[in-house]
């Protein structure tokens, strides 16, 4: 294996020369960092960026934080953070928590390693009060995930506005009875509250009281819209609508409810969020909520790495728009 030393000798320079020309040291004469660069050329030596970075005199690796990689959504945004840092000369280290806790602190503690340079979190399974101070060893950005209290930046889209304006398009197709299935808890907190609170004031202005029955929570993926929508049929009093929180729900419940033997939409009306290729190829064609995926992704990559690169603004919020899609499906 070609080392610094076999450089240094086909250059006629002493190793120290070599050492300043590959981590970009001043005042090296133009004459001898030509030398340095035909031997390195000629040798097929590549400086080894592991052993730099312990230096720190190399920043070129970011990670990004996802519940699961298998969701489009997820794939999606990573695809687009990568992109970003690949063209800025960064690699990108994808960290899956399948929604663990300690694997999440795990995947943080890349930080402390130093082997990451910054960290993009599209998930958050721990509190803020234990992931904060991590960022005493690098910069983290918040991708589709925001805390009030958190002093990093954020990306995200108006989740209360993609709900309302959901909600809101099922009661004007005539639905007063519309069951809503959420991928987390009905809670007070992060874009959970913000999707819940739209929900309840579509409803609220449309004279229509919440129906504790309708609320289903925890809900992710194909398999739990399948489940969702079992449980809807057992139902003695059944809603003639579903909003979901997103198209992967939407796209089961609508599966199992055609298995059933119902019609989409005339006996059970749904709408998505997200705006995946498969609110498409369903049949009928599903009525969504559009994110702007990719534009979350290059955005999260860029404001990490302008932050790496000391030309960002530091914590900032970000709010990127949503769309309401209207197929077949309502």
């Amino acid at each position: 294996m070609t080392t610094i030393i076999d450089v240094a000798r086909l250059a006629g320079v002493s190793k120290t020369t070599v050492s300043r020309v590959i981590n970009n040291y001043p005042h090296i004469s133009p004459d001898k960092k030509e030398q340095v660069l035909k031997a390195m050329e000629q040798l097929g030596f590549t400086p080894n960026p592991s052993a730099r970075r312990l230096r720190g005199q190399l920043a070129t690796t970011i990670a990004v934080v996802v519940p699961k990689i298998v969701n489009p959504f997820f794939s999606y945004l990573v695809d687009a953070i990568e992109q970003v840092g690949y063209w800025k000369g960064y690699q990108t280290l994808i960290c899956q928590t399948n929604e663990d806790k300690e694997k999440e602190l795990s995947y943080l503690n890349l930080l402390k390693t130093k082997q990451a340079d910054g960290i993009i979190m599209a998930s958050i399974e721990n509190d803020w009060e234990d992931i904060k101070p991590y960022t005493e060893y690098g910069p983290i950005v918040l991708c589709n995930e925001y805390i009030n209290r958190a002093d990093v930046p954020m990306i995200r889209v108006d989740q209360y506005q993609g709900t309302y304006i959901g909600v809101k398009h099922l009661i004007d197709r005539g639905h007063r009875k519309i069951a809503y299935c959420t991928g987390g808890l009905f809670t007070d907190f992060g874009k959970d509250r913000d999707r819940n609170m739209g929900y309840q004031k579509a409803l609220a202005e449309a004279g229509i009281q919440v129906n504790p029955n309708w609320i289903l929570v925890d809900k992710h993926t194909i398999e739990d819209g399948k489940q969702t929508m079992q449980q809807l049929l057992e139902m003695k009093d059944r809603p003639t609508a579903v909003f979901t929180g997103s198209d992967e729900i939407a796209g089961g419940l609508m599966l199992a409810a055609k298995k059933a033997g119902l019609s989409i939409p005339r006996d059970l009306a749904v709408i998505g969020f997200d705006d995946q290729p498969i609110a498409e190829v369903l049949d009928p064609g599903l009525t969504t909520i559009r994110q702007p995926i990719e534009q979350m992704g290059k955005k999260a990559g860029e404001v990490l790495l302008d932050i790496l690169n000391q030309t960002g603004p530091g914590a900032a919020v970000y709010e990127l728009p949503v769309e309401l899609i209207i197929r077949q499906s309502t």
